[in-house]
């Protein structure tokens, strides 16, 4: 077996606090042995402060409100992943690792959090569903995904999606997943049909600059990609659909 991959922990050179919390949540399908979590060999100090691993019951959990493989959720994770979906629904138990903590100038905490998940995977875990990209991986399919020699890149931390606008002006491009870094997601709206490709990569920079430490405040210009016009709308919240989470919005420019 080959050496476990350290994930490493880039520093945020564009941080100042952004006033947001951030906020980790996965859930670990798996039969875990009684002993600890090997998470050294990945960099990995261990949860951090604010982060905590609970143990349940499958049998139990599936009675649970907001059990994640019930429901349309369940219906799409099987249709993505269907044997990652198997797995995790035959697993005797679920360990969820979930928690906030202050916004900060590295990114230490995720390669601490990661590095357990990965330990899980190594002592039984079987796999890994992230709620906040929507996001059901197989044990090797998460490895392949995360463990990557120079750390894996920022996107693979998100989910980037586009639907079309309810007026049917253009499309609406997004991301999720911005919570793991205490920033809002990013949302483009009216984006002309020649255009997706174009803004999928933009909503993409946007992402990774709020990533390594930047914010956006409300009103704030910006030209992007030689266009100007571009200026930011802040809103949402944790609690409110579809983002769950706070997000920094921009019109396509006519």
């Amino acid at each position: 077996m080959n050496a476990p991959i350290r994930i490493p922990a880039w520093q945020r050179p564009h941080w100042h606090p952004g006033g947001e919390e951030i906020y980790l949540h996965y859930y670990v399908f798996g039969n875990f042995q009684n002993v600890r979590v090997p998470s050294a060999p990945y960099g990995s100090d261990g949860l951090p402060h604010g982060i905590e691993a609970t143990n349940h019951h499958h049998a139990g959990l599936r009675a649970w409100e907001g059990y994640p493989l019930k429901g349309e959720l369940g219906r799409l994770f099987k249709d993505e992943s269907p044997e990652a979906y198997r797995a995790a629904l035959d697993a005797p138990q679920v360990m969820v690792v979930r928690g906030t903590l202050p916004d900060q100038g590295d990114v230490g905490y995720l390669r601490d959090t990661l590095g357990v998940v990965a330990g899980l995977l190594d002592i039984g875990g079987v796999a890994v569903l992230d709620p906040q990209i929507v996001t059901l991986f197989g044990a090797d399919t998460w490895r392949e995904h995360y463990l990557v020699r120079d750390g894996a890149p920022i996107r693979n931390h998100l989910l980037i999606l586009r639907d079309d606008e309810e007026d049917g002006d253009g499309s609406w491009v997004r991301t999720r997943g911005m919570r793991k870094f205490g920033r809002p997601d990013i949302s483009l709206r009216h984006v002309p049909a020649g255009d997706t490709d174009r803004a999928g990569m933009l909503c993409e920079r946007l992402a990774e600059m709020q990533a390594l430490g930047a914010s956006f405040v409300d009103g704030q210009s910006l030209e992007a990609d030689g266009m100007q016009g571009f200026v930011a709308k802040l809103g949402g919240s944790a609690v409110d659909a579809p983002f769950y989470n706070t997000y920094v919005e921009f019109r396509w420019p006519v």
